[in-house]
């Protein structure tokens, strides 16, 4: 007699993909929204993610496509362009996509291409994945000059010290360019 092994329930990913058959049924201007809740998702080889991918996402049947619009929040961890430090850069971004059908709703055959070849199709099972778009999304919303704090001192010039770590941080001014000896007094004089 053969031995059964055990079925062990598959864990599904949380994922970025909508079954929208059912909205193609539905009248134009009906909608459905969803929460997107990621743990974390794949951005870039070089960006790492300090936090889960939050937000939410609206279907909405436009005659004949999908219209997907959401918002998505997370953090980067960037080093901050003045201190260097690793920091957690806040991400917001907003997506707006129209997508079109891979197969005909009602009669199951293909649809014709040729008139929108560019255009984002849903799968031949009506599945809409927006993983892409919300990668880049997120990725085109990378902070230029991540901070980790506003008022962050950078570093030293001279000597590379973090400023932050030690506000009190000076050198002596006989390395002072002698043409710029005018601003260093008045610096001193103003602090």
């Amino acid at each position: 007699m053969a031995r059964m092994r055990p079925v062990t329930p598959r864990i599904r990913e949380p994922m970025l993909s909508y079954n929208v058959a059912a909205l193609l049924r539905a009248a134009p201007g009906t909608a459905r929204s969803f929460d997107i809740s990621l743990p974390t998702l794949p951005i870039a080889d070089d960006v790492r993610l300090a936090a889960s991918v939050e937000g939410d996402v609206q279907l909405s049947r436009a005659g004949r496509s999908i219209l997907a619009r959401g918002h998505v929040r997370t953090a980067f961890i960037e080093p901050c362009a003045r201190c260097l430090v690793d920091t957690a850069a806040p991400v917001e971004a907003e997506f707006e996509e129209e997508v079109l059908p891979s197969i005909d709703i009602d009669t199951g055959l293909p649809v014709d291409a040729s008139d929108d070849p560019d255009a984002l199709r849903l799968d031949d099972h009506h599945e809409l994945d927006l993983t892409e778009i919300v990668r880049e999304a997120i990725s085109l919303a990378e902070p230029l000059v991540p901070l980790c704090r506003p008022d962050c001192r950078g570093l030293c010039l001279e000597c590379g010290a973090d400023l932050n770590a030690d506000p009190a941080h000076r050198h002596d001014d006989d390395d002072i360019d002698p043409r710029l000896a005018a601003l260093a007094a008045l610096r001193d004089r103003l602090t």
